[in-house]
């Protein structure tokens, strides 16, 4: 088995990520209401905190609007509102987790972050097989039960997969060009 260890920076706190071998994956947990959630270390490109977004027409409720990643346009998503828990109120102690799909960069707006978990492939459990009209299924890689919590781990290449994140992202592009017209 082959060991790493990785360093992380969250806000402007530096990390040192517990080493992991091969059986092994990291996962970020952050809380969304009284659930906690997990994406897996490697899709996550930065955490930060909170700032306003720029709104634009036409998108689904979910996706608040966009932000300026230094120089990057990206989508932010209310987690709360896609699994239908209503807007988020935000605060000053919401974080967005910035990750990367593929070639995209998105943003997921969650209430806090929770911890860094280093998980056996052998611990996570495949999700529950219930009704289609109950938990949408295809965005869960699985879940994760240690000392009486329950990690729901996302799959983020299906939970942006969509529409709405094609949606996203044309508005996304337009908005350098609307920029550009305006000056």
């Amino acid at each position: 088995m082959t060991t790493s260890t990785a360093l992380t920076t969250i806000g402007s706190t530096r990390t040192d990520v517990m080493s992991v071998n091969a059986s092994e994956e990291q996962y970020v947990t952050f809380t969304v209401g009284s659930e906690e959630y997990g994406v897996n270390i490697l899709s996550v490109r930065e955490i930060r905190g909170w700032t306003p977004e720029s709104r634009l027409p036409n998108l689904p409720d979910y996706v608040r609007g966009v932000i300026n990643l230094r120089g990057i346009i990206i989508p932010i998503f209310d987690l709360r509102a896609r699994f239908g828990g209503g807007a988020t109120q935000v605060t000053k102690r919401h974080v967005v987790v910035v990750i990367q799909v593929g070639e995209r960069t998105r943003g997921i707006l969650v209430d806090a972050i929770s911890d860094i978990l280093a998980i056996g492939h052998d611990s996570i459990k495949p999700p529950p097989d219930v009704d289609s009209g109950m938990v949408d299924a295809e965005y869960l890689s699985g879940l994760y039960t240690a000392e009486n919590r329950m990690v729901t781990l996302l799959n983020v290449e299906k939970l942006f997969s969509t529409e709405a994140g094609e949606a996203a992202d044309a508005a996304a592009a337009r908005v350098p060009l609307a920029l550009d017209k305006a000056h």
